[in-house]
């Protein structure tokens, strides 16, 4: 069973920094992508930035720049650097790992339990 627990979540000042961290259960590499989510109150879970097993990246519009993503196959973490945060991202921030089943295509997703991500004004 995979489990993937978040850490690195706070309290933060605006244009404050804060680093989460992702660690999974098993290897990494056995997950097609792997990437971040976060969901504000009354909000819809949004993506925040994805990395593929191959190492390559993607962000959402509002982060570029400012967030970055990273992984450690050794360690079996996922990482999002977070720089010049803003009131409005405060949010619960969710790791999330994607696995496609080879044989037929389909999906599995795996979530973590989230942590919080308080910005302050």
């Amino acid at each position: 069973q995979v489990q993937l627990v978040e850490s690195g979540g706070g309290l933060v000042q605006t244009g404050g920094s804060l680093r989460l961290s992702c660690l999974a259960s098993g290897s990494i590499s056995s997950f097609n992508a792997m990437g971040w989510y976060r969901q504000a109150p009354g909000k819809q879970r949004e993506l925040v930035a994805t990395v593929t097993r191959v190492g390559t990246t993607s962000y959402a519009d509002s982060v570029k720049d400012r967030f970055t993503i990273s992984r450690d196959n050794a360690k079996n973490t996922v990482d999002l650097q977070m720089n010049s945060l803003k009131p409005e991202e405060t949010a619960v921030y969710y790791c999330n790992a994607v696995r496609i089943r080879a044989s037929d295509s389909i999906q599995y997703d795996y979530w973590g339990q989230g942590t919080q991500v308080t910005v302050s004004s």
